[in-house]
Protein backbone atom coordinates (compact mmCIF):
# COMPACT_ATOMS: atom_id res chain seq x y z
CA UNK A 1 0.00 0.00 0.00
CA UNK A 2 1.18 3.64 -1.03
CA UNK A 3 2.19 5.45 1.82
CA UNK A 4 -0.58 8.61 1.79
CA UNK A 5 1.02 11.20 3.84
CA UNK A 6 4.26 10.70 1.68
CA UNK A 7 2.33 10.95 -1.55
CA UNK A 8 0.79 14.29 -0.28
CA UNK A 9 4.27 15.70 0.64
CA UNK A 10 5.75 14.98 -2.69
CA UNK A 11 2.61 16.65 -4.40
CA UNK A 12 3.08 19.96 -2.01
CA UNK A 13 6.49 19.64 -3.60
CA UNK A 14 5.65 19.26 -7.17
CA UNK A 15 3.11 22.50 -5.96
CA UNK A 16 5.63 24.18 -4.71
CA UNK A 17 8.44 24.34 -6.91
CA UNK A 18 5.78 24.97 -9.85
CA UNK A 19 4.69 28.16 -7.80
CA UNK A 20 8.19 29.31 -7.33
CA UNK A 21 8.68 28.90 -11.14
CA UNK A 22 5.85 30.40 -11.82
CA UNK A 23 6.88 33.11 -9.63
CA UNK A 24 10.07 33.44 -11.47
CA UNK A 25 8.35 33.92 -14.92
CA UNK A 26 6.30 36.85 -13.66
CA UNK A 27 9.37 38.31 -12.46
CA UNK A 28 11.02 37.59 -15.69
CA UNK A 29 7.61 39.79 -17.41
CA UNK A 30 6.81 42.48 -14.67
CA UNK A 31 6.50 46.09 -15.56
CA UNK A 32 6.71 47.05 -11.74
CA UNK A 33 3.18 47.89 -11.19
CA UNK A 34 1.25 46.89 -8.16
CA UNK A 35 -0.64 44.56 -9.44
CA UNK A 36 2.17 42.75 -10.30
CA UNK A 37 4.00 43.14 -7.18
CA UNK A 38 0.79 41.74 -5.39
CA UNK A 39 1.03 38.64 -7.65
CA UNK A 40 4.71 38.33 -6.98
CA UNK A 41 4.27 38.25 -3.50
CA UNK A 42 1.13 35.95 -3.04
CA UNK A 43 2.86 33.12 -5.44
CA UNK A 44 6.14 33.44 -4.24
CA UNK A 45 4.79 32.88 -1.08
CA UNK A 46 2.27 29.96 -1.55
CA UNK A 47 5.38 28.49 -2.92
CA UNK A 48 7.56 28.50 -0.30
CA UNK A 49 4.67 27.35 2.06
CA UNK A 50 4.25 24.14 -0.13
CA UNK A 51 7.92 23.65 -0.89
CA UNK A 52 8.90 23.24 2.64
CA UNK A 53 5.60 21.60 3.96
CA UNK A 54 5.92 18.99 1.33
CA UNK A 55 9.85 18.39 2.22
CA UNK A 56 8.95 18.82 5.87
CA UNK A 57 6.30 15.51 5.15
CA UNK A 58 8.73 13.98 3.30
CA UNK A 59 11.24 13.67 5.33
CA UNK A 60 9.52 13.00 8.36
CA UNK A 61 7.62 10.29 7.61
CA UNK A 62 8.64 6.43 7.51
CA UNK A 63 8.95 3.98 5.40
CA UNK A 64 6.25 1.38 6.14
CA UNK A 65 7.22 -1.31 3.29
Amino acid sequence: MMNLKRFFGGLLTILGIVGLIYTAVIFAGTSGETRDIKSLIIYGILGIVFFMSGISLVRTTKDES
